[in-house]
C-alpha cells in the first residue's frame, strides 16, 4: 500500500511542475497534489511509511 501512495504523490507532483510550466489543469492539479502532502504528512505523523 506505501508504495502505491509514493507512486500517486511522484504523478501528482509531476502533473503539478507540467500544469506550472505549461498553464494547464488549473486547480484540480493543485488540490490533488494538496491531498497527496496531507496523505504523505499522516503517513510521516503516524509511522506506517516503509521505504
Amino acid at each position: 500500500m506505501g508504495n502505491i501512495l509514493w507512486t500517486i504523490i511522484v504523478v501528482l507532483v509531476v502533473l503539478w511542475v507540467l500544469g506550472l510550466v505549461l498553464n494547464i489543469g488549473g486547480g484540480i492539479i493543485h488540490t490533488l497534489l494538496i491531498i497527496a502532502g496531507i496523505i504523505f504528512v499522516f503517513q510521516l505523523i503516524t509511522g506506517k511509511r516503509s521505504l
